[in-house]
């Protein structure tokens, strides 16, 4: 399917500034359509038709009228301004593809887990994953209008820590999509500033003043 977004002009030779998110999240969670929702240029997607054979290893609950899956990635493109320019790479859900994700993971500045409240327990592995990393993400719940959950009951499904920020989310919904990376850019400023504080307080602590007592006597 075609991105609902019109092609915009190639890249500028400016822009020399390339930011990289991914967009994780269990199998059939809505990852394709938030990078094609969102993206400003037709989205690369290596989606391919499901077949009976897949029937065995693919988990289908919760999702029996999916009818195709991505099985490498998703690419999309935001233009930040005339020198930066964000891009977005969705994540195949399937566990058979899993082994794609620790590359997909090399040089990306945060990470959208993107998760279906039907089925918390698909979003684990990529928490995990992200965890072991060390790489900075979110959570955002796609509304499949299933069950109601507190944002507690959330937290505690996934084992989340407080300062992870959790929102809901329409991935079909552009508008909602940008919502959500905008959550994620402010929570990566946040960390930063929050690194950048600890490392100057320790670097303040660690200067201690030199005395007269302390100078050594020049030499000739």
């Amino acid at each position: 399917m075609d991105s609902a977004t019109s092609d915009r002009d190639a890249l500028q030779a400016t822009a020399d500034n390339g930011l990289k998110i991914v967009v994780v999240g269990g199998f059939g969670v809505g990852k394709t359509t938030m990078v094609r929702s969102v993206s400003e240029i037709r989205p690369l997607n290596t989606e391919e038709t499901m077949t009976r054979a897949g029937e065995a290893v693919d988990d289908l609950d919760g999702v029996h009228s999916k009818t195709s899956t991505t099985v490498a990635f998703d690419f999309g493109r935001i233009t930040l301004d005339a020198r930066s320019v964000l891009y977005l790479f969705g994540a195949p859900g399937q566990e058979r593809f899993w082994f794609l994700w620790d590359r997909l993971f090399s040089g990306t500045l945060g990470a959208v887990v993107l998760v279906d409240t039907r089925r918390l327990a698909d979003s684990w592995y990529a928490i995990d994953r992200l965890e072991h990393h060390g790489t900075p993400f979110i959570v955002a719940c796609n509304d499949f209008g299933g069950p109601l959950h507190t944002e507690q009951q959330i937290r505690e499904a996934l084992d989340l820590s407080p300062d992870v920020p959790l929102v809901e989310c329409d991935a079909r919904d552009r508008s909602s999509s940008k919502y959500v990376l905008i959550t994620l850019v402010e929570h990566l400023h946040a960390l930063s500033l929050a690194r950048a504080a600890t490392a100057g307080a320790a670097l303040a602590g660690s200067a201690a003043p030199v005395t007269a007592a302390q100078t050594p006597e020049p030499t000739l």
